[in-house]
């Protein structure tokens, strides 16, 4: 709603006198009685510049020109009847004819009068449209002849118009309501409109919308489209004097505010002179005392005393203030030359590591020879280890237990997703918000410069337009350089010599070079079958059941219950989804015990199964030798080993090598190297003439297919399976192996034995073959866990294939020979 027009539409009754015909609303008679008036044929146009004039609506307008005044005055004397229209453009001062738009409203001359400014004041009210035909003159003021305006009215009971009228008034009462200017007796008005046509005329002439919108509005002549078209403008305009209000309020609460803190401010200052104390003083002796007590060198003693003789100069009320005060209380929380004394007992040290992690006894070992080495140097650079390997072996935990070994503190800072160079350097003060680096914020919560500083996740650092994380960290662990670490933020040199960075992750291909180099790397493989079984025994089930209300004599699990959870129901290299399973269990036996059922004093395999419900993994079993061709290998994968089959099979057609089962490039050029070699030594291998792979198709299959597999490991499997597949002969039983393979036969050693040789036993296999090389991966492991498999060290593939395959053949052969035609050919060139 216009404000303005509003107020001076129902103040007019000051202007007007009692026996005036001025009509403030028109009720349903009023506008009938009036559109049975004749429209004359011909009438004096006065042109309006900056308003519409809408029928029943009554005006002021100022008249200024002399041309309109001399037309007013005019009509005035005889009928007080004239036509009014709207400019096009309202910039022009003297319009012509062609400057008016083409529909107007005749309006009757309710009061003249005459301003103490010299401009006369008319009151006008619109009584009908009319379309403008021919200009009849020009001087001293326009007469034109017109033609009425037809309107097209809606039915009586259509319910959607009837619809539209309510909420027009509805909306409208609103925006009365929320503007403050609009006096109430606009509120009373509209509320007492009965015409729904003199309802839609009275909004559209007094809302805030643009003179070339409302001349749009007079001219629709349907009414119901032209109530469609207020509609859209009032809720446009609801909107935006509800967004007007919005923002006069926040600003109204912001000033109040400031002038609270002001008042509250001025109040703390006249309260702390009447107690003869100022308080900003007092904190700055306060810093200076503290400073006194501080160890640090002698250039950052001089940076603090200029940078608090700074914050003397800087008035207490200032934003500048806060931000310098909280710069010294960082240079004095900071633990310059604060170390906590190390603890070298290396015997506690192998108990707490021992009782914290079971196995992984070659990383503890590890641990403590760089133990070792600290106590005996005393003041040496501490080492930068990083763990890595598959999630939830213990990596981040390792570096708990060694702060808990030497005594020191323990801090932990996740580099997982981190992007930005400021994460690690800090800040440069002169930004706002500034923030040291959290390298700088962890050593604050330490309280001490030689900490074990855990980096999480190194492998996982990200990199983009803030800078490289990354390479910051490079000087971070540079024994070389870490003694004079500068943070942006402290701009002081800072000491991390003494602090032991460990950094752990999964992927090290992922880290950069510089950074890797730095590190010294220790692997932390992935568990076994037995051992994880003595993780869950020792530590995951008594936590798993403290922390759900129970106590040891309430659950038990029994070894093969462990045994079936393990390999019916996770996946891993670490024990974290084992964790999660066995706090499944217990859970179910916590609702037994609440609901007082009865519950097994021991959970057996058959109770995990009742709980857990059908296995979710499967892991393959030796089936048999009785097909040519199937040679069992085995794979490492992130979640530990496995065994697959290799499947070959000779069919009649032209030496045509198929490969499928999801493999890598890797392990195509394996099976390719494979087919080849025996193609070139098949008669001293296996008894038969080069020319058979001519006349015979080769497919070679790994199972899985939805699996990728890839890797040079299953070189020895896949030869061994052709050569099976073009003699018939069985592969011996129970036999696994695992190998990469040249032109020239030789085999060579791959990665990954301990979990391979686990799989293998798990799966009831007896016999390895192993490349000699990798004996010394077998001796690593447990001899425990490999009771019961018997291990073959070749160097060449005459060896594999003397030990993998079997002289019996298998139950009906296929006979694999050259065709007849094609000998008779040979032993003709021959």
């Amino acid at each position: 709603m216009s404000e303005n027009p509003l107020f001076n539409r129902y103040h007019l009754n000051n202007l007007v006198d009692d026996d005036s015909e001025f009509i403030p609303l028109l009720s349903s008679e009023d506008e009938e009685q009036m559109n049975t008036e004749e429209t004359p044929t011909e009438l004096a146009i006065l042109p309006l510049r900056n308003t519409v004039l809408f029928p029943g609506v009554v005006i002021p307008i100022t008249v200024g020109r002399d041309k309109s005044i001399k037309l007013i005055k005019d009509a005035y004397k005889a009928d007080k009847i004239i036509g009014v229209v709207s400019q096009k453009d309202i910039a022009i001062e003297d319009p012509a004819f062609d400057d008016l738009n083409r529909v107007g409203t005749v309006a009757l001359i309710v009061k003249m009068l005459r301003m103490p400014d010299g401009n006369t004041t008319v009151i006008i009210q619109g009584k009908k449209r009319f379309h403008l035909d021919q200009v009849t003159q020009e001087n001293p003021y326009f007469r034109a002849k017109i033609t009425p305006f037809e309107e097209v009215r809606p039915l009586n009971d259509d319910k959607e118009f009837q619809a539209m009228i309510a909420s027009m008034k509805e909306i409208s009462l609103q925006i009365i309501q929320q503007s403050p200017n609009i006096p109430s007796e606009a509120a009373f008005a509209i509320k007492n409109i009965e015409s729904p046509s003199f309802l839609i005329n009275f909004i559209s002439s007094n809302m805030n919308a643009e003179v070339a919108e409302k001349q749009q509005m007079l001219e629709v002549a349907d009414l119901k489209a032209r109530a469609e078209l207020v509609l859209k403008q009032l809720h446009k305009e609801l909107q935006m004097q509800e967004l007007k209000n919005q923002i006069q309020s926040k600003v109204k609460i912001d000033i109040d505010q400031q002038q609270r803190e002001y008042f509250l401010h001025q109040q703390l200052k006249t309260i702390q002179e009447e107690l003869g104390g100022n308080v900003f003083e007092e904190e700055l002796d306060e810093l200076k005392e503290k400073g006194e007590k501080k160890k640090w060198s002698e250039s950052v003693m001089k940076h603090f005393q200029k940078e608090l003789d700074k914050l003397q100069r800087i008035n207490p009320n200032s934003a500048e203030y806060s931000v310098q005060r909280n710069y010294l209380d960082l240079l004095l929380d900071l633990p310059w030359n604060e170390y906590t004394k190390d603890n070298f007992d290396l015997r506690r040290a192998q108990k707490i590591l021992d009782k914290d992690h079971y196995g992984l006894e070659k990383v503890k070992e590890r641990i403590l020879e760089y133990l070792a080495v600290l106590k005996l140097k005393g003041d040496m650079r501490s080492p930068i280890l990083c763990f890595y390997g598959p999630p939830g072996v213990g990596k981040t935990s390792l570096g708990k237990s060694i702060a808990k070994a030497l005594g020191r503190e323990y801090v932990r800072m996740s580099l997982g997703g981190v992007r930005d160079e400021a994460e690690i350097r800090g800040h440069r003060k002169t930004y706002i918000g500034a923030m040291p680096g959290r390298i700088i914020q962890n050593l604050k919560k330490a309280k001490a410069a030689n900490p074990v500083f855990v980096l999480d996740e190194v492998d996982k650092i990200g990199s983009d337009f803030h800078g490289d994380p990354s390479s910051a960290l490079l000087e971070v662990l540079d024994p070389e350089q870490n003694n004079t670490f500068y943070d942006n933020y402290v701009e002081q040199d800072f000491d991390l010599s003494r602090a032991m960075f460990i950094a752990t992750a999964n992927n090290l291909s992922t880290i950069q070079p510089a950074l890797r180099d730095r590190m010294e790397l220790i692997e932390v493989t992935g568990y076994t079958q037995e051992e994880k079984v003595e993780i869950a025994r020792q530590h995951l089930v008594p936590r798993q059941i403290a922390e759900h209300g129970l106590t040891k004599d309430q659950v038990k699990f029994t070894k093969r219950a462990l045994d079936k959870l393990i390999e019916d129901y996770t996946r891993e290299s670490g024990v974290r989804s084992l964790e999660k399973r066995i706090a499944k269990v217990i859970r179910s036996v916590a609702k037994s015990i609440a609901l007082e059922e009865n519950v097994s004093e021991k959970l057996d395999t058959a109770d995990i199964i009742r709980i857990m419900g059908p296995a979710t993994y499967h892991r393959d079993k030796y089936e048999n030798n009785e097909v040519a061709g199937v040679v069992t290998g085995l794979a490492w994968t992130s979640v530990g080993g496995d065994i697959l089959f290799i499947e070959a099979l000779a069919s009649k057609g032209n030496g045509k090598l198929t490969l499928t089962g999801n493999l890598g490039d890797v392990m195509k050029e394996s099976a390719v190297i494979a087919l080849e070699y025996l193609k070139a030594h098949s008669e001293s291998l296996l008894g038969i003439s080069s020319e058979v792979f001519n006349h015979y198709n080769v497919h070679i299959h790994v199972p899985e297919g939805a699996t990728p597999k890839d890797g040079p490991s299953a070189g020895i499997a896949m030869l061994t399976a052709l050569a099976s597949a073009f003699t018939q002969r069985k592969v011996n039983a129970k036999l696994a192996m695992t190998g990469e393979i040249t032109l020239r036969g030789v085999v060579l050693p791959v990665g990954g034995i301990k979990e391979k040789i686990l799989a293998a036993k798990r799966a009831d296999i007896q016999n390895v073959i192993l490349c000699e090389e990798n004996k010394k991966d077998v001796d690593e492991i447990n001899k425990d866990y490999l009771k019961g498999v018997s291990f073959h060290y070749v160097n060449s593939m005459h060896e594999v294939l003397k030990l993998a395959l079997s002289k019996e053949k298998v139950k009906n052969p296929v006979k694999i020979e050259v065709p007849e035609k094609k000998q008779k050919e040979l032993s003709i060139v021959n």
